[in-house]
């Protein structure tokens, strides 16, 4: 019962995740142009960010809220191999990755049905622009390096929530410039499967290999650096002592 709850608690964020964020494009676009800001430039890019740190500051509120849901299943995967949450098992994983991809979905849908004609332009979601290989290296490698951030910033950085959340997004806009020539980026499989099942590009290997399995290993590799950055065995053994009495 508990993995179920958590199953529908992370596909709920994650609806409101994707068409939160899928938003912030929109959002961005017409205030920067409102203020005569030019796409690209220091100004736009850090109205970009402020925009992005509200959203992620408001969904990991009512993630909190709602026992501590995630809408990012490389988050997860990270979190898992860490021993963060203990009342985690591989039987939930395999519940909460469906209800995370039905969440995505969700939330594209969500927002194409509302979004005016005009800017659905700008909600084609992330696809791979360059070889297969190349693609899977490189979102394998974003995923990498987010979560490797997001887990020095939120265990062991500064205090106040709001500069974490804002430092998390700054890494997030920095990544994703920095992936845009190669698979969008993503960063997020749950993201990456909503848009493709709006377009009809779900059911592919690409989309489970660039976007699903390679950031999987990334969020893995994360874990394991970290790991052996920043966490003491006796930490790491309380840690699994943790698990064994939630299994």
């Amino acid at each position: 019962m508990g993995a179920i709850k958590s199953a529908m608690g992370d596909a709920i964020l994650t609806s409101v995740w994707v068409f939160s964020l899928s938003s912030q494009r929109i959002i961005s676009s017409e205030i920067s142009s409102f203020l005569g800001f030019k796409p690209f430039t220091l100004p736009s890019l850090f109205l970009s960010t402020i925009i992005n740190s509200i959203i992620v500051f408001t969904i990991t509120s009512i993630g909190r809220f709602l026992g501590g849901a995630s809408f990012n299943p490389s988050s997860t995967v990270s979190s898992y191999f860490l021993g963060l949450r203990p009342d985690s098992s591989l039987s939930s994983l395999a519940i909460r990755f469906p209800a995370q991809a039905l969440g995505g979905a969700l939330g594209a849908k969500g927002l194409l049905s509302v979004v005016p004609p005009q800017y659905k332009i700008l909600l084609k979601g992330p696809y791979l622009k360059v070889d297969l290989h190349t693609g899977a290296f490189a979102e394998g490698a974003l995923v990498f390096a987010l979560n490797l951030a997001i887990l020095i910033i939120v265990m062991k950085g500064p205090k106040n929530p709001f500069l974490k959340v804002y430092m998390i997004s700054l890494t997030t806009l920095t990544l994703a410039i920095c992936g845009s020539g190669y698979t969008g980026p993503s960063m997020n499989p749950a993201n990456a499967f909503g848009w493709a099942y709006m377009y009809n590009r779900h059911m592919n290997w690409e989309l489970f290999y660039v976007y699903w399995i390679c950031p999987f290993i990334g969020a893995f590799f994360a874990a394991l650096v970290y790991k052996a950055l920043f966490m003491s065995p006796p930490e790491m053994m309380k840690k699994k002592k943790q698990k064994q009495k939630k299994a």
